[in-house]
């Protein structure tokens, strides 16, 4: 009897898409990001901080998921960012055709930075490349340090640990050492920024990063 899998099928047809996706924005130009993370750890947020300083110097663009509602999408446009909103309807996890249908129309060659902020949930998620450059994992200091521990996958397929709330550090107990070395045995390479969302910490740093990142980008021959 021939036994199929069907979920590494499904895996292996999103990368095929995956590479082939990757190769279109890479042509175009256009460096994309995919942020990944628990609910609530402050994908939006980030993403308000970074559009003002980085709008200035690079046109902007933001895929935004979630299971239901158009809430995030419309915080954004509302401060003046451009968009778009993905609805999965129960899915826990965006994947290529979803990524490519809310770029209908849009062109690539006009965007310099490309965001896709993916669904609230460090398991689904991570299993699917969207075609991105650069993968963040985003943790909160509310979150607790156990999180790398507990979803070690997250943070082995990001490059990047962007790490929220710093500005609460003072009221949560929290062993900031602990959790780096447990992120860092999952992923030894992973680099980190720790912000504040609310205050405005380490914003500055965090774009001066992702503005080095476009500017290599660019200068890529196809």
């Amino acid at each position: 009897m021939t036994k199929i899998d069907m979920k590494a099928n499904v895996y292996n047809r999103n990368q095929e898409m995956a590479d082939a996706l990757r190769s279109r924005f890479t042509n175009a130009k256009t460096y994309v990001i995919n942020i990944v993370s628990s609910p609530g750890s402050g994908k939006t947020s980030l993403i308000e901080q970074m559009a003002p300083r980085l709008m200035p110097e690079l046109n902007l663009f933001v895929i935004d998921g979630d299971v239901e509602t158009q809430c995030d999408a419309i915080r954004l446009q509302n401060a003046g960012i451009p968009a778009v909103q993905i609805e999965t309807h129960g899915s826990c996890h965006l994947d290529v055709p979803m990524i490519e249908k809310a770029l209908t129309g849009i062109e690539l060659a006009n965007i310099d930075l490309l965001i896709i902020e993916n669904i609230g949930n460090l398991i689904c998620p991570v299993g699917f490349d969207l075609g991105e450059h650069l993968r963040v994992v985003m943790a909160s200091l509310t979150e607790g340090e156990d999180k790398p521990m507990k979803y070690p996958q997250a943070y082995r397929k990001a490059q990047v640990c962007v790490f929220n709330k710093i500005d609460l550090a003072e009221f949560i107990p929290f062993d900031m050492e602990k959790f780096q070395m447990a992120a860092k045995r999952a992923n030894e390479n992973i680099d980190f920024f720790d912000v504040s969302c609310t205050k405005g910490n380490g914003i500055d740093q965090w774009c001066s990063y992702i503005k080095d990142k476009v500017r290599q980008h660019k200068s890529i021959q196809p």
